[in-house]
């Protein structure tokens, strides 16, 4: 669970930092913290998924 959130939170900063970079208004860093949040979110899952299965 951990991976995901953190994933996430990396996700969204990276989205706040893009839209910024790109002269973005506060709704587009929003756009981008949320969008970027829900891919790294299910990467994190992923790979949180592939570590059970190799743990258990």
């Amino acid at each position: 669970m951990l991976v995901v959130l953190g994933m996430a939170m990396l996700g969204a900063i990276l989205g706040v930092l893009t839209a910024r970079k790109r002269n973005g208004s506060g709704a587009d860093m929003a756009q981008y913290a949320a969008g970027y949040g829900i891919a790294f979110a299910l990467v994190g899952l992923v790979i949180s998924l592939i570590l059970v299965r190799m743990v258990a």
